[in-house]
């Protein structure tokens, strides 16, 4: 009886552990949330029950590697993680939620074999990296900012914009494409990091002195 508690105690770990870190997702409005989050955590805890289960039933009549299902779920999860990238235009997103479905399988596995010390540490160090640093990550960013062009020639712009950021000392990051309201013109969103001397007001007016220009904003 105290083996079926001890399977449930894990199972149980792995809905918290994995609720705990998809609800952040979920809160973010990324794909993978709070369910699917949860999902992965209990099927790789379930994979490491039935592994140790296996290995304890069948060790008198042949050699087993408890870890070999395990290493199965780590290789496996990378296709879950993969639907979860976007590309957008030129820009990717999706990344951190990828790493957190990783990441959170693998929590699930310390919980599936009884190592619970190493998977709540791990899950409070998964939950503090996408709460607490992206909110440091925020208030670091007085740096960052969002330059959004309005075009008619996207391909025309594309080099002579980055030629315009460079000149004013910032470095792009980031650019998404996003079609106007009006669908004759396209918005190029760029996420930029400014150095010492730049000058927006001075990298804004080199910007709608370019011919193909319709317009620039930041958010």
């Amino acid at each position: 009886m105290d083996y079926y508690l001890e399977i449930v105690l894990r199972l149980v770990l792995a809905v918290f552990i994995g609720g705990v870190i998809g609800y952040e997702r979920e809160h973010a409005g990324r794909p993978a949330g709070f369910r699917t989050h949860i999902l992965v955590c209990v099927g790789s805890a379930l994979v490491m029950v039935t592994s140790e289960f296996m290995f304890n039933r069948f060790i008198t009549l042949t050699n087993m590697d408890p870890a070999r299902l395990g290493a199965g779920v780590i290789s496996g999860i990378g296709f879950l993680g993969a639907g979860t990238i976007i590309r957008e235009g030129i820009s990717i997103k999706g990344l951190t939620t990828a790493a957190s479905l990783w990441a959170v399988a693998c929590a699930g596995l310390a919980v599936g074999i009884g190592f619970y010390e190493g998977a709540v540490i791990g899950a409070v160090l998964i939950f503090i990296t996408l709460m607490v640093l992206k909110n440091l990550q925020t208030k670091l960013s007085k740096k960052y900012k969002n330059v959004n062009v309005v075009t008619g020639d996207v391909r025309g712009f594309i080099n002579k914009g980055r030629e315009i950021f460079e000149r004013g000392n910032a470095t792009i990051l980031n650019v998404d494409i996003d079609s106007s309201k009006n669908d004759e013109s396209i918005i190029l969103k760029y996420k930029i990091k400014t150095g010492n001397n730049y000058d927006h007001l001075k990298t804004v007016t080199e910007l709608l002195e370019t011919e193909s220009v319709n317009n620039v904003y930041t958010d």
